[in-house]
């Protein structure tokens, strides 16, 4: 007996199907599947909180100076004339970076070999690549889902059975986060 459900696809469409359903669930806190897809999904997605809630703390505050290029009142860079040229000016700032433990380190690892990179739109620039940004889901996971569940052991996720698909029948379901 299989050890997980086939969902009638091949392995490596089902191993997509499951990272893209994980991704969701973990980006937006909720998705809407079938009953089969997301006891599977489930399985994974408990699996990256777990790890995420074990290592949590498991970072150091370091401060850093990074060259940051000064901005006029418009948001455009500040350049100079130097030796005939222009040159951006840049001026140095302090900063406080998290830097990983090795554990956490290789945790969050693990979870970007499960999860796809989202891209962020705009509503007002839907369509466009303008202004949409990189959300690092694994980051996400550590600073916002893990400290909502430290004090919990396991039971990350609630299945909702919502009905009948019109479709074709297949009883549908709310995975969403607790």
């Amino acid at each position: 007996m299989a050890k997980y459900r086939k969902l009638g696809r091949t392995s490596d469409q089902r191993k997509a199907l499951i990272r893209n359903q994980v991704t969701a669930l973990l980006y937006h806190g909720k998705i809407v599947t079938t009953e089969a897809k997301a006891k599977e999904i489930r399985k994974v997605a408990e699996g990256l909180i777990a790890m995420a809630v074990r290592e949590k703390d498991n970072f150091e505050e370091v401060t850093v100076t990074a060259k940051v290029p000064r901005k006029d009142k418009d948001g455009k860079r500040v350049k100079e004339v130097v030796d005939g040229k222009k040159v951006t000016v840049y001026d140095e700032v302090e900063k406080k970076i998290k830097k990983d433990l090795p554990s956490r380190l290789h945790a969050r690892r693990q979870m970007n070999k499960v999860l796809y990179s989202v891209t962020s739109v705009p509503a007002e620039n839907a369509g466009k690549k303008r202004n949409t940004k990189k959300v690092d889901v694994a980051t996400k996971i550590f600073d916002e889902i893990a400290p909502k569940y430290a004090d919990r052991n396991g039971g990350y996720t609630r299945i909702v059975k919502i009905g009948q698909r019109k479709g074709d029948g297949a009883l549908e379901v709310l995975l969403e986060l607790v």
